[in-house]
């Protein structure tokens, strides 16, 4: 295995005494060797496995000299578009450019392409006719199949044919890029590797693929939304690695993508041993000059103790990408992780988090899952919690007490989501006492997202009564260990099922409880997750029945503006969206009034006449006072300040 960075460079190559690497691995982020970075962990699980891997870091896509830097690889290009989807990475949710790019030197932005895995391969391919590219990463995971893309909006082809690539790792990656480097070397042609587990591969026929479950074709998707919601929940449904069916999407009589099962999960060894790599936990020295790269702060002394999701939310790629099942490192491993951190002259002794996906997940959700997979028809927690849930907090609760004992160490945080509902279905409070006693820095951020239960059902988030029992029973929890901690809720605006009647709901709950939310999150329609379904098609593909989608900008400006009733710069919005939903009731100088009415309207009057026949407020208070004005300056009537002092 190497020791040190990867080779980034020829000259870093032949440092090394080698003439050749094997991989070359291209990447949309800049170079961090951090098991935090997707890209780390894969390069150097095939270098623990023997392989030369050069590492290629935002290359320039509008040169095609900066895809060879180490010549043609021994077996293939590796290609990610970086730990985000290169498309949320460069817009926010109203596709304004994001002004900063943690993943790059300097935070600077446009150092990577909008759809970069697209755009990698076909650079790739322009040089190397024939040379394997093998695509991985979130941006390829979750495009695999055809999905809707919200940037362009409309439905676009499996990311394996718009490349020009030849396979797809998709999932979390260490099993499947293992087995495809194995077979590369072995001399198979990379066209018929089409078995392995946990990726994607195209075909002429299903000769290779004769138990595949086929999807509707290409063309049936773009002629009908129904069409691609049904398709969609069939993925959805065959993303276990147990009893997920191998996938067959047509776009031609001749040309299929295959979707084969994901891969097993990882055992807790293999994952210590992948967190064991002698990984050099920071960026290339390379960027110091630049400032470094910035997504290195938030990640550089906490731990990932788990990966896997069995919360199932519908806004969120999780299921798609990581799956479902719970994978965990062991105490040992993660003790390890810390005591590196001790040694570290840049630790003042705060551990930043411990967790995952969700934090509080630290094992699979029941003991089925590890050999039959997770339920196809029903999820763990939503709409209840499942009577087989394993709601047990212990080995979570050890594992912390062990890292606030190791010398060094003054605090350990929580910083990953909280699954409230999970947490007070255990039985236990011990975990909720430690949380609140020992976890926390003044306040516990946690995702309600909303208080509508018409909204959450399509969330896929539990009623708003268990949030109501979670806060209620934080605030007793805190007060009874003296503790002056607060609840920070996240929030979403716009998701489907969302109509200004939701809306206000919510604004008025943040009303009644005194919350002022900062930042609030549109929903953002991202690749293969059952929201975005819902936004694209108009259906929940659960039921197939209809739902709202707001789509237009003014309406979900609308929307976003009443969770923020309070900023002077929403009024107009939050007005006209009340007036909208017909709750003009909210507007006015009552107890329950979310803001206040404009100046001179009917509304402020208090009738519906003309305005020069009466008088706002202000408009009383100002000729009062200059009639009081009038009245000091008169004399024999009132003595003024200047008479006075005369007489004085």
């Amino acid at each position: 295995m190497t020791e040190g960075f990867l080779p980034v460079s020829k000259k870093e190559m032949e440092e090394l005494g080698w003439d050749r690497v094997d991989v070359v691995y291209v990447s949309g982020d800049a170079y961090v060797d951090h098991p935090s970075f997707g890209s780390a962990i894969i390069t150097r699980r095939l270098s623990a496995f023997g392989y030369r891997v050069g590492i290629i870091a935002q290359p320039d896509w509008r040169d095609e000299l900066s895809i060879t830097e180490f010549g043609e690889p021994r077996l293939g290009f590796f290609v990610s578009a970086g730990n985000m989807d290169s498309m949320v990475n460069r817009y926010s949710v109203s596709k304004k450019p994001r002004r900063t790019d943690a993943y790059t030197p300097g935070g600077m932005t446009g150092k990577r392409p909008d759809y970069a895995t697209v755009v990698y391969g076909n650079l790739i391919r322009r040089v190397y006719k024939k040379t394997p590219v093998i695509l991985g990463g979130i941006e390829a995971s979750l495009r695999r199949m055809a999905h809707y893309d919200y940037w362009s909006d409309k439905l676009k082809r499996s990311v394996l044919l718009d490349s020009g690539a030849d396979l797809i790792s998709y999932g979390m990656g260490e099993r499947s890029v293992i087995e495809i480097a194995e077979a590369l070397d072995a001399g198979i042609d990379v066209k018929d590797i089409t078995y392995i587990p946990g990726t994607v591969c195209k075909v002429k026929s299903l000769d290779s693929a004769y138990d595949a479950l086929v999807l509707p074709s290409f063309e049936e998707l773009r002629a009908d939304k129904l069409n691609y919601a049904r398709s969609f929940y069939t993925q959805y449904c065959n993303t276990d690695p147990f009893s997920g069916k191998r996938l067959a999407e047509p776009y031609s009589d001749h040309l299929y993508v295959v979707q084969n099962p994901p891969s097993l999960p990882l055992s807790q060894a293999e994952i210590d041993e992948i967190y064991d790599y002698p990984y050099m936990r920071t960026y290339h020295p390379s960027y110091e000059e630049l400032g470094g790269v910035p997504a290195i702060a938030e990640v550089k002394f906490s731990l990932a103790s788990n990966r896997g999701c069995f919360g199932g939310c519908n806004f969120c790629a999780l299921t798609f990408h990581q799956g479902r099942i719970v994978q965990t490192r062991s105490h040992e491993s993660l003790i390890r992780e810390a005591e590196g951190f001790v040694k570290d002259k840049e630790f003042k002794g705060y551990i930043h988090d411990v967790g995952g996906p969700t934090a509080n997940f630290r094992h699979p959700s029941c003991e089925k899952q590890l050999k039959a997979g997770v339920c196809r028809d029903k999820q763990c927690l939503f709409p209840k919690p499942c009577r087989n849930l394993n709601t047990d907090h212990s080995d979570y609760v050890e594992l912390l007490r062990k890292l606030r004992k190791l010398p060094g160490v003054k605090k350990v945080f929580i910083r990953s989501g909280i699954r409230f509902d999970y947490l007070l279905a255990d039985k236990e409070d011990t975990f909720f006492k430690e949380l609140c006693r020992f976890h926390i820095s003044g306040q516990l951020k946690v995702a309600p997202e909303h208080v509508s239960d018409r909204v959450l059902s399509k969330m896929g988030k539990p009623e708003s009564s268990v949030y109501e029992t979670f806060v209620q029973k934080y605030g007793q929890m805190n007060r009874e260990l003296q503790k002056d901690q607060y609840l920070v809720p996240y929030l979403m605006s716009s998701h489907p099922g969302s109509t200004l009647k939701e809306a206000v709901e919510l604004a008025e709950y943040l009303h009644r409880t005194g919350h002022m939310p900062e930042q609030v999150q549109d929903f953002y329609p991202t690749p293969s997750t059952i929201s975005t379904c819902m936004y694209y098609t108009g259906v929940d593909p659960r039921d197939m029945s209809k739902v709202y989608v707001p789509v237009n900008p003014h309406e979900k400006a609308m929307q976003r503006a009443l969770i923020q009733y309070r900023d002077p710069k929403n009024h107009a919005l939050v007005a006209e969206a009340l007036t909208k939903a017909g709750r003009t009731d909210l507007i006015g100088y009552g107890k329950n009034c979310l803001i206040r009415p404009d100046r001179g309207s009917a509304m402020e009057r208090g009738d519906k006449g003309p305005a020069d026949k009466r008088k706002s407020g202000r408009q009383v208070r100002e000729n009062t006072d200059r009639k009081k004005d009038a009245a000091e300056k008169k004399p024999g009537k009132r003595k003024t300040i200047r008479n006075v002092h005369r007489k004085k």
